[in-house]
C-alpha cells in the first residue's frame, strides 16, 4: 500500500514538475514595450503575475491609470499595458504567491527609424592589439624559448607596454626591439586588467628580439547598414557583432570607419558553401563616411557624417516589436547590385520569440526571383539588411542556413534599439 501511494504521488510529482517546467521555458526573460503605445497580451496560463514599477503614475493597466508602483494580473485572462514615460520596472510570474520566473520590462522611446540598405566597407581598430596566439623563439644561443607562455593568452588584448598606450602592432614591436629587457605589459583579459612582465629573446633567425606572439590590431568587411535614427543620429548595421576569425571572441572597439565599397563580385551560395559579396573597401577622406564606435552582440553602431546624410534614400518608418511580426510576406532592402536600394520579397517563416541566441530572432526564407537568380539567396555581406513587413521596420538579416542559402536569420529590431541606447 505504501509503496503504491509512493509511485502516485511520485506520479504526480513529476507531472506538476514536467507541467511547471513547459511553463517556465514559454515565460519571456524580458518584455519591451514602446513609450507611449498600448501593448496586447495572451498568457493564457494559470498563474499570476507582479509587476513593480519604478514610478508611479506612468503605468495604465487595461486602459486604467495604476496609482501604486506594484500590481497583480491574472494570466488567464489578456490584458493591455501602456507606459506614459521612461521607465524601469519588472514582472515576476508566481504560482500561489510562489516566484516561478522573473523577467524585465524595458520602454524602448517611441520613435522612427529609416531603413537604409547601403553596402558599405567596414573597419575597426581594437582597444589595444589582440592576442592570436603564442609560439616559439628560435635564441642567439641555439635554444628554444616560449617568452608569453604562462604569461599571454589567445584573446587576450595588450593595452600597455612599459606605461606606453599600445595604439597597434608596430609600437609593441618598437618597445620590444628597444633593448631587450625586461616588459611591463598592461593587459584586458576578458574584461579584467592585469599586469604581466615579460622577457624579450633575440632570435637567431634575424638578430631582433621577440616575445613570440601572433598578434592583430584591425579588420576590415563588408555588410550592410540597417537603419539611420533621425532623433539620435545614430546608425545600426550588420545585426549581429565582428568576431576575430582566429580567437572568435567579440572583437572591442578603440575607432572604425564606414567606407566606400565597389562590389567587384557577387559569389553565389551553393548548399554548404555560403555566397558572399567581393569587392574593394576604399580608405580615403571622401570615402570616409561615418564612424564605428560600438562593436556588441546586436550589431554595430556609430555616426554618420553629415555630408554623407545623401546615403539614405528612403523614408521613415514605425518600428514593430516582436509581437507584432507575422508569418507570411515582408520585405528586405538592399543595393547589393550598386544601382541604388531596391525591395526584394520575402518570407517570414518563424518567428522565436523566445530564442536566447539574439541574432536568430525569425527564420526567413529568400522568394524574390530576381534576388534569387542574383545571389541564391542570402550571403554574406548582406547581414544588416532591413526587414520590413506591414510598413514597419522588424529587424535585419544576420545569418544564413549554411545547408539552404535560400532561407537565414534575422534579429529583432527591439534588440537593436536597446543596444544603441547604451552608447
Amino acid at each position: 500500500m505504501e509503496k503504491k501511494l509512493f509511485k502516485i504521488l511520485f506520479s504526480l510529482f513529476f507531472c506538476i514538475a514536467i507541467i511547471f517546467t513547459s511553463i517556465y521555458i514559454y515565460l519571456p526573460e524580458e518584455i519591451n514595450i514602446i513609450e507611449g503605445e498600448k501593448h496586447l497580451f495572451s498568457f493564457n496560463l494559470p498563474i499570476e503575475a507582479k509587476i513593480n514599477s519604478e514610478k508611479k503614475g506612468v503605468m495604465y493597466l487595461n486602459n486604467e491609470k495604476v496609482k501604486e508602483s506594484e500590481i497583480s494580473i491574472d494570466l488567464k485572462q489578456p490584458f493591455s499595458l501602456r507606459f506614459v514615460d521612461k521607465n524601469i520596472s519588472d514582472i515576476d510570474f508566481n504560482v500561489f504567491g510562489v516566484s516561478l520566473k522573473k523577467a524585465k520590462i524595458d520602454t524602448i522611446p517611441n520613435q522612427k527609424l529609416i531603413p537604409v540598405g547601403k553596402v558599405m566597407g567596414i573597419r575597426i581598430f581594437t582597444d589595444g592589439i589582440m592576442v592570436l596566439g603564442t609560439g616559439y623563439v628560435n635564441g642567439k644561443d641555439g635554444k628554444i624559448y616560449e617568452p608569453s607562455k604562462g604569461v599571454l593568452k589567445t584573446g587576450d588584448l595588450i593595452l600597455e607596454a612599459n606605461d606606453t598606450e599600445i595604439t597597434d602592432k608596430n609600437l609593441l614591436t618598437k618597445i620590444v626591439q628597444e633593448d631587450g629587457k625586461e616588459i611591463k605589459l598592461k593587459i584586458n583579459r576578458k574584461g579584467n586588467i592585469l599586469y604581466e612582465k615579460i622577457y624579450p629573446i633575440m632570435s637567431n633567425e634575424d638578430d631582433e628580439y621577440k616575445i613570440g606572439i601572433w598578434v592583430r590590431d584591425s579588420t576590415q568587411g563588408i555588410g550592410t547598414i540597417t537603419y539611420y535614427n533621425p532623433s539620435t543620429g545614430y546608425y545600426g548595421a550588420l545585426g549581429h557583432g565582428i568576431l576575430d576569425v582566429d580567437t572568435n571572441d567579440l572583437m572591442t572597439v578603440k575607432s572604425g570607419k564606414l567606407l566606400k565599397a565597389n562590389i567587384s563580385c557577387i559569389k553565389k551560395g551553393e548548399k554548404g558553401t555560403p555566397g558572399e559579396l567581393m569587392g574593394i573597401i576604399i580608405d580615403t577622406l571622401k570615402t570616409n563616411f561615418g564612424s564605428v564606435t560600438k562593436n556588441t552582440e546586436y550589431g554595430i553602431f556609430g555616426k554618420l557624417k553629415d555630408e554623407n546624410k545623401d546615403l539614405i534614400e528612403n523614408s521613415e518608418f514605425n518600428i514593430a516589436l516582436k509581437e507584432e511580426i507575422k508569418t507570411g510576406k515582408a520585405y528586405i532592402y538592399s543595393d547589393i547590385l550598386g544601382k541604388g536600394t531596391e525591395k526584394y520579397e520575402v518570407e517570414i517563416e518563424r518567428i522565436n520569440t523566445l530564442n536566447y541566441d539574439i541574432a536568430k530572432g525569425v527564420i526567413l526564407k529568400i522568394t524574390d526571383k530576381k534576388l534569387l537568380d542574383t545571389t541564391n539567396g542570402i550571403i554574406q555581406g548582406m547581414s544588416g539588411s532591413p526587414i520590413i513587413q506591414n510598413d514597419k521596420i522588424i529587424g535585419a538579416v544576420t545569418h544564413v542556413f549554411v545547408n539552404d542559402p535560400g532561407k537565414g536569420y534575422g534579429i529583432f529590431i527591439e534588440n537593436m534599439l536597446k543596444e544603441e541606447k547604451n552608447i
